[in-house]
């Protein structure tokens, strides 16, 4: 029987002179080879075997393609590039943030937002809501003006004509004095946007508008007061808290180092005691009812429209809108009632009250005349507190008075308020 012939790669022969050629040297060769016909591949494709479509998702661009971007000009340009596409993310991140909160609070979009209750006596519902994105688009000169006045996105406001010029004086004058820097007078004529450039007082006169321009010349107190819902709707809208200020007014402290800024509204009240002003409970009785006679209510006296602090939220602005509505189509009311009603007054059938959070200032910090010619000026230990304003809304000798009260807290004269009246007999 023939014995197995073996295979050549099996045979140990093929080397020079015949000799056999060595496992290594066999590997040595064989990859030399491989090596060669790789150099030889890339040569003549150097795009691979398999061509790939230039729009191909896995195509890289050649090396000479990046240097041409090399230039200190074009290096330069994709910097700035780059550093304005940080700055659009960041405001798109703040807007993202500010939607999910929005949204988080009315529990919309499709999907109830719930909520896990603490243990008892830990609950408590959210105090403020949030500050509207600001948009600058609306009053870019107004804009311009907020910035440079305005301090931590807060500020004074008032607004003044012709007519009242004599106290607006008075108003900027101590407001000067106690070293606010954070005020801002609306100019409702040129008169007093003129008086008030020769006295370095922060001014802004709004822009041309027949709505405004004709009550703002020629209106009483009244007619006035109820501009200011209008005009500072758009303060709110560029993102600034404001304190309304009417300039019967004399500050004696910086009322920003008193505000809690938990609400939506922070205002002064009418009240002339800790129960008219922060409320009470008033039984009221009808002896016809029988044992039913006697019926509870809540009452609490009126917030002064022409003192408080309002920040940019979409309540307040609601509210704003509300009054300035209303005023307009009512020209009869009053503006602070209305105010009142629209703070106060509950959703019932076939109307939707405001969703808005409030405070009332304390009435010994933030004083009405009342309470300062009523209840102050006889107490011993009352009139060692220093407010931080007093408001001359009760009494229609305006001037006189607020000459009085600036005697009697700034220079420590005693009897200043001593000649006059309680009232306004």
């Amino acid at each position: 029987m023939a014995g197995r012939r073996e295979l050549p790669l099996m045979r140990g022969g093929g080397g020079a002179g015949g000799q056999p050629m060595s496992r290594g040297t066999r590997i040595l060769a064989a990859v030399v080879v491989g090596v060669t016909l790789g150099c030889v591949c890339a040569f003549l494709y150097p795009d691979g075997l398999i061509p790939r479509s230039p729009d191909s998702a896995l195509h890289w661009p050649r090396r000479a393609d990046s240097v041409a971007c090399d230039t200190p000009g074009e290096v330069a340009d994709l910097k700035s590039q780059l550093k304005s596409l940080e700055r659009k993310n960041a405001e798109f991140k703040k807007q993202i943030n500010e939607l999910s909160m929005k949204l988080q609070l009315s529990g919309q979009g499709g999907k109830e937002v719930l909520y896990k209750a603490g243990p008892f006596g830990t609950v408590k519902a959210l105090r403020t809501n949030p500050t509207v994105t600001p948009d600058e688009s609306i009053n870019p000169r107004l804009a311009k003006i907020l910035e440079q006045v305005a301090v931590k996105k807060e500020l004074i406001v008032a607004l003044a004509n012709s007519n009242v010029r004599e106290s607006l004086e008075m108003w900027f004058t101590n407001i000067n004095r106690v070293g606010i820097p954070n005020y801002l007078v609306v100019a409702l004529d040129d008169s007093i946007e003129s008086f008030c450039k020769s006295k370095d007082v922060p001014v802004y006169r709004p822009d041309p508008d027949e709505g405004i321009d004709s009550i703002g010349k020629t209106g009483g107190n009244h007619a006035v007061s109820g501009l200011k819902f209008r005009i500072l709707r758009q303060f709110l809208q560029l993102g600034y808290s404001v304190l309304l200020s009417d300039i019967d007014i004399i500050f004696f402290q910086n009322p920003f180092d008193h505000l809690y800024r938990d609400s939506d509204v922070e205002s002064m009240s009418d009240g002339h005691n800790n129960m008219t002003a922060y409320g009470f409970n008033d039984v009221f009785d009808e002896p016809s009812m029988g044992w039913a006679r006697y019926a509870h209510t809540m009452r609490i006296w009126v917030y002064n429209s022409g003192f408080f602090f309002i920040r940019p939220t979409i309540p307040s602005i609601e509210l704003l809108d509300r009054v300035a509505g209303r005023l307009s189509s009512e020209p009869k009311s009053w503006d602070q009632a209305v105010f009142n009603e629209e703070l106060f007054f509950p959703s019932h059938p076939g109307y939707e009250g405001l969703h808005i959070s409030k405070r009332t200032m304390d009435i010994y910090l933030f004083m009405n005349s009342k309470v300062l010619f009523k209840t102050v000026r006889k107490d011993a230990r009352l009139q060692k507190l220093k407010p931080v304003i007093v408001h001359l809304n009760y009494h229609p000798d305006k001037s006189d008075r607020m000459r009085a009260v600036i005697e009697f807290y700034v220079n420590g004269k005693q009897n200043a308020l001593d000649h006059f009246p309680d009232g306004s007999e």
